[in-house]
């Protein structure tokens, strides 16, 4: 079967080119990070299966894509990007990846929750323009810590966290050492930081409300690395601009790239990142590593 990786950055297409020379998988890569989507069927040609890694893929695209029979969507966050209910219908299986970058996604938590805490990016945005501002930070250690859904990457930030007393939440019951699991009421009340952790699926898009995000303490931080339409995006800001909210530190935002006009832009208590927790060169390597061990299995059939 033919196989194509539609838009693979420069990062990306050196470790599938070496990881499928390695394991000996076809793989055409098209080195083009920023495919639209109606360019596609013509990326895709005859392609049986196509690796795709953050191009939106709609129903009326896959329609022209007849060769299509399976997407392997590079993380887990396909709903973000497509249906794939609507795809499947159409005869195109949608795999995901979980787990390659559960190190990666939680250390970069855990840096966004210090550099939120401590009030860094504010300070070396000052400094660099001529300004010597000191600024008070919060300790952490001692402080609570809400993770809102408790998978791999959550397990990794409790573990990361020791300093802290964790609380948890999920949808299913669980246990885990060190980690006190709470109603989701109590966490968000109790947590002076709060941190997102869950699938996005139209259970999850918006989760954390505008009558959730009140019943957070005063000033409290929120951080995501998760997906930017967990959180009702006005709600925040507004809390965020009255201070009722202290800090968001987000990974993740509803439309990405983020416009360069868009108000998370204007607020000093928001830190920034270009969805890239999990991009390190190891979870790179078990990503792409994945993706292919997927691609052989659907070969072989």
């Amino acid at each position: 079967m033919r196989s194509v990786f539609v838009d693979a950055n420069v990062t990306l297409a050196a470790v599938a080119e070496r990881l499928s020379a390695m394991l000996g998988v076809g793989l055409q890569i098209n080195l083009q990070p920023n495919v639209r989507p109606e360019e596609l069927p013509g990326v895709l040609g005859h392609a049986a299966i196509a690796l795709i890694d953050h191009t939106r893929f709609p129903v009326e695209i896959a329609r022209a894509c007849h060769s299509l029979r399976h997407v392997v969507f590079l993380g887990t966050g396909a709903r973000s990007y497509m249906d794939p209910e609507a795809l499947a219908e159409l005869g195109i299986t949608v795999h995901i990846i979980s787990g390659y970058g559960d190190t990666a996604v939680a250390e970069m938590t855990v840096a966004l929750m210090w550099a939120a805490s401590k009030s860094l990016l504010g300070m070396d945005r000052e400094i660099r323009a001529g300004n010597w501002l000191r600024t008070d930070g919060i300790q952490l250690s001692g402080k609570t810590l809400g993770l809102v859904g408790f998978g791999g990457i959550a397990r990794e930030v409790a573990r990361l966290t020791p300093f802290m007393r964790v609380l948890a939440w999920n949808r299913t019951r669980k246990e885990h050492e060190g980690v006190e699991f709470v109603d989701l009421e109590t966490l968000l009340r109790s947590s002076d930081v709060v941190s997102l952790h869950l699938l996005l699926n139209e259970e999850t898009r918006g989760f954390l409300s505008a009558e959730r995000l009140t019943l957070m303490r005063p000033r409290a931080i929120l951080v995501n690395t998760a997906r930017g339409a967990l959180v009702d995006e006005a709600a925040m800001i507004a809390a965020l601009r009255s201070e009722a909210l202290g800090h968001a530190a987000l990974d993740v935002f509803v439309q990405e790239p983020l416009p360069g006009d868009h108000p998370f832009t204007e607020l000093n208590n928001v830190t920034l990142s270009a969805h890239s927790a999990f991009r390190t060169p190891e979870a790179n390597d078990n990503l792409i590593g994945s993706a292919l061990g997927i691609v052989q299995r659907i070969s072989s059939r």
